[in-house]
């Protein structure tokens, strides 16, 4: 078992590596927190939450929304949540992000934690204080950046998740060796997703790996003023096909991620676009899709990644290394357009 501890803004983030979730009543005192999670995770895992105070949410993407936090709000209301209260958040990705939304807004902010329990949550979602909700079609639209006091990983909770979520998460996890670590995606290439799911070590090593890439991004840049942004490579064009497609968010990114490329061989150079999508392929994602530019384009324009007339569009220079480059708007509507012919 390790933890590790990460400052964010002079905030202590504590981060507890492959515990069991039994340990959280060493970290919060069950009288006084609650337990937030979905209807899937409640029904895999129902001895976690005997003995807690837990608030079960609708799963799915969908429910990301204003209305789940008014349902939440009014609860914990009903419960006599005060500002001593600790919200936990144990889920996925939709699931953190609501839970670091809602403990940010209740009583003007409450102490939260997290106990992620996908591939996605454990490297990416959990990971960097960004909490939000979606409107309508525009992903994580109203948000905050505020972070959480603990974060509480039991990879045993992984063994119930199914192929699909797992492919999911390794859409983060390539996108952290393109833009950040070329060894990490020399050891992609020689692995599998098979045999990660198989071995348990070498799962908790390539996921701490992961959580330490992105942890010291953050660290560097909490507030998305420099490189932080390097973290939304194939999220510009990802988060605009997410919803209108019902795809999951690793489906989306990697979509986006083979676009980005041959958008960085047009700008950048970029010579290995192929080696990106055999990596994207050889852990079950999509690349290659036909979707409406226009539509797309719609919703993209409305990212929070645009500035004015230009869209900051992450890019990379060679694998391990991205790159942000600032597009003007009307020039990367006719290089999305262009996406469509390949």
């Amino acid at each position: 078992m390790k933890k590790l501890t990460y400052r964010f803004s002079g905030v202590p983030v504590d981060y507890y590596l492959d515990h069991k979730v039994s340990a959280l009543k060493k970290i919060t005192d069950s009288k006084h927190s609650v337990l937030i999670t979905d209807q899937h995770i409640y029904d895999a895992h129902p001895a976690i939450f005997k003995g807690w105070n837990t608030i079960v949410l609708r799963a799915g993407e969908a429910y990301k929304v204003q209305a789940t936090v008014d349902e939440v709000v009014e609860q914990l209301i009903a419960m006599g949540a005060d500002r001593k209260t600790t919200l936990v958040g144990i889920g996925g990705g939709v699931v953190t992000d609501l839970t670091g939304y809602i403990a940010s807004v209740y009583m003007r902010g409450i102490r939260f934690g997290f106990v992620p329990t996908s591939v996605l949550a454990l490297v990416d979602a959990s990971i960097g204080g960004k909490n939000g909700i979606d409107v309508g079609v525009y992903k994580n639209m109203v948000g905050i950046i505020r972070q959480p006091s603990f974060l509480l990983h039991d990879l045993q909770l992984l063994r119930t998740l199914p192929v699909a979520e797992w492919q999911n998460g390794f859409a983060e996890i390539i996108k952290h060796a393109c833009i950040k670590d070329a060894g990490l995606f020399r050891q992609l290439q020689a692995g599998s997703l098979e045999e990660l799911v198989a071995n348990p070590k070498k799962a908790a090593a390539l996921i701490e790996r992961n959580v330490r890439i992105k942890s010291e991004v953050v660290r560097r840049d909490e507030t998305e003023q420099g490189e932080r942004k390097l973290l939304n490579f194939g999220h510009t064009l990802g988060h605009a096909l997410e919803n209108q497609y019902e795809l999951s968010h690793g489906q989306a990114v990697s979509i986006g991620m083979t676009y980005a490329c041959h958008l960085s061989a047009k700008l950048k150079g970029f010579k290995d676009t192929g080696k990106v999508v055999r990596l994207l392929e050889q852990y079950g994602l999509p690349t290659y899709a036909a979707f409406d530019a226009d539509k797309a384009l719609e919703v993209l324009t409305m990212d929070k990644k645009r500035e004015r007339k230009q869209m900051n569009y992450i890019l990379l220079e060679k694998i391990g290394r991205g790159v942000i480059e600032a597009i003007p708007v009307a020039r990367l509507g006719k290089m999305i357009r262009s996406l469509q012919e390949l």
